[in-house]
């Protein structure tokens, strides 16, 4: 069970802190739900505590994981052959898990292709959604802004 104050990662929201933990009851049901402040888009979310394991949230990792999922950034070549479509639905698996690794791999694998050649909407779409919670991990790990954690992203991405 996370506690107040804790720094969380809510795999498709991003990064968070865990603000008070409340009984609601919504639907007729009485739960217990983590409130969430997301640090970008100043945005709360709910979350039922018994269902936060399943959907893959995490504490945030430490500076020195973090460093090393840049490092990534720089490494590696993705495939470029596979078509499209079996692409979207093997990066949306990475962004599902919620691992920062996989996170950091769509990231680096979508931007490359972006230079290469201009992105679908869906998958703009994606590499919009996997940069902002690599970036909201980046603000609550490092103690970024969110320009700075973009600016420092964006150079080991181009380094």
């Amino acid at each position: 069970m996370f506690e107040i104050g804790d720094k969380i990662v809510y795999p498709m929201h991003g990064a968070g802190v865990v603000e008070a933990v409340e009984e609601k009851e919504i639907l007729g049901e009485k739960q217990r739900y983590y409130i969430i402040k997301m640090p970008i888009g100043s945005m709360k979310v709910m979350v039922p505590v018994k269902k936060a394991s399943g959907l893959g949230i995490r504490l945030v990792v430490d500076a020195h994981t973090l460093e090393n999922v840049l490092l990534l950034l720089h490494n590696e070549e993705s495939d470029k052959l596979i078509p499209w479509n079996q692409r979207y639905r093997l990066n949306m698996e990475k962004m599902k898990t919620g691992n920062i690794q996989d996170s950091a791999e769509v990231v680096r694998d979508l931007m490359r292709r972006n230079e290469e050649k201009i992105l679908n909407t869906s998958e703009k779409r994606m590499l919009d959604s996997a940069r902002q919670i690599l970036i909201s991990e980046l603000v609550l790990v490092k103690g970024f802004t969110e320009n700075q954690a973009t600016d420092l992203l964006d150079r080991e991405i181009n380094y």
